[in-house]
């Protein structure tokens, strides 16, 4: 059991779900004040992504992300930004039977530096390294691309930037290269991972398989679960019982319950409160800080 745990919150994410729930954030100033109440609901860390204020669409667009980040920055709350670094890595093939050339609709594939653009300008204290690559979405042919030479080279820049790297891990093989990242120097004390679970064709989300994920975790890391749909309310729970930290928020669930379409700062409170009945203390942005030898900027 982890007995202080810091809550993040994924605010928006790039997937299609605008169109379901009305709570989805899509301009920066909705990511932003929707950032802010999930600080203040009692989230120590905010996972950014950002969209095309007109479609919908996730994006990696640097102007909009400092618009995003700013605003957060000069809120009258205290919390650790985390952005991802994801966005790049899209593959969509052409089909099961002739996949090249890949499909233009959806494609976005781009090399480690203009990956990290954002992360360059922005510096936040935290950004995302999805550790692999796999088959992401059911019944279609998109493919996340990670490859190990894209991940060694975003982490080399990452690392010479100051930025800790949250290293997103969807499957055992995933825990390979981050110890491979380890071994070579890539990521400095106190590596920090996120135990992805129950994702289309990644590790599952039932006990055996998080705790199989967190045995297998590189010694001293610092850990973080969630789960998607339905399951992201249990991980609350789950997560901290295993040892680890908290990841709530509508990148990844929409509902706080049968018919209850949330909002991010909702799905916070009702984090805080599941981990307060189980005695556990909530940890601050900058007791994060100090934990995970962040920079704030």
């Amino acid at each position: 059991m982890n007995w202080d745990v810091f809550v993040t919150c994924a605010i928006t994410g790039a997937g299609d779900t605008t169109s379901k729930s009305p709570h989805v954030p899509v301009t920066p100033q909705q990511i932003a004040e929707s950032a802010i109440d999930a600080a203040r609901a009692g989230a120590a860390v905010v996972h950014i992504h950002v969209r095309n204020p007109e479609t919908g669409v996730g994006v990696r667009d640097t102007e909009l992300y400092a618009e995003v980040v700013e605003r957060v920055r000069a809120a009258d709350v205290d919390v650790v930004i985390n952005l991802t670094a994801g966005m790049g890595g899209d593959l969509v093939l052409g089909s099961g039977e002739n996949p090249l050339p890949p499909n233009p609709d959806g494609t976005d594939m781009a090399g480690a530096t203009e990956r990290l653009k954002h992360v360059r300008a922005l510096l936040p204290e935290i950004c995302t390294l999805d550790c692999g690559t796999m088959n992401f979405a059911s019944g279609g042919d998109y493919i996340m691309v990670n490859t190990p030479s894209i991940l060694r080279e975003m982490a080399r820049q990452v690392q010479a930037l100051g930025v800790r790297p949250e290293l997103e891990v969807f499957d055992t093989g995933h825990l390979v290269m981050v110890k491979e990242m380890i071994r070579d120097g890539l990521l400095d004390d106190p590596v920090m991972v996120q135990l992805c679970m129950g994702i289309a064709y990644g590790a599952p989300d039932d006990v055996i398989s998080l705790m199989a994920m967190v045995n297998l975790l590189p010694p001293g890391s610092v850990f973080s679960a969630f789960s998607i749909g339905r399951m992201q309310i249990p991980y609350v729970a789950m997560a901290a019982l295993a040892g680890g930290n908290v990841r709530v928020g509508l990148e990844d669930n929409l509902y706080l319950g049968a018919g209850h379409l949330a909002t991010n700062a909702e799905l916070v409170t009702r984090a805080v409160d599941i981990l307060g009945g189980m005695n556990a203390k909530i940890m601050s942005a900058q007791a994060v800080r100090d934990k995970l030898q962040l920079v704030k900027r």
